[in-house]
């Protein structure tokens, strides 16, 4: 957003609804089940169906104390901390933030929108030298960014996350 001209505003979950209604910000990323839950789509009209928000979530242990931790315990934390489990946890959630694009578009009054084939091109175009930018600092690594990005690539479809 930055390399068209926005700037970052920060705001937690919680104030968002406030930083738009105040306009403090004029658009926000934001997920469609939680636009509703926190109000989002009470202070906004137009909405742009485009995958351009994304959340990371980690469950991290420390090296020493999953080493501490008795046999058991830790074919407990291997059984579920995987791919699958991570799936299994994932997939309300998502579903939940997914239901809101109907949510909203059942609203008197709100405009959801997908982008054209120009405009997401425009877009694509757009994050070129957030891509090459990133690819100049894989390679530092001594990766080769391609590669990195193909691999990549193939775990998305392997796992149906791949963006339509």
């Amino acid at each position: 957003m930055t390399s068209q001209g926005g700037t970052n505003v920060q705001a937690s979950a919680f104030e968002a609804r406030d930083v738009l209604e105040k306009g403090v910000a004029d658009a926000i990323t934001f997920p469609w089940g939680s636009s509703v839950l926190y109000g989002i789509d009470q202070v906004t009209k137009y909405h742009m169906n485009a995958p351009l928000y994304v959340s990371g979530f980690v469950f991290a242990f420390n090296k020493s104390k999953y080493r501490r931790m008795s046999a058991a315990q830790q074919k407990v934390i291997d059984n579920h901390c995987n791919t699958e489990w991570a799936g299994r946890v994932a997939k309300r959630w998502s579903d939940f933030e997914e239901a809101g694009v109907a949510k909203i578009a059942a609203e008197p009054g709100q405009d959801v929108y997908t982008l054209d084939a120009q405009q997401i091109e425009a877009w694509k175009k757009a994050a070129l030298p957030l891509h090459d930018s990133w690819a100049k600092a894989v390679q530092k690594t001594g990766m080769n960014p391609k590669a990195v990005m193909q691999d990549f690539q193939d775990t998305l479809q392997r796992y149906g996350a791949a963006v339509k």
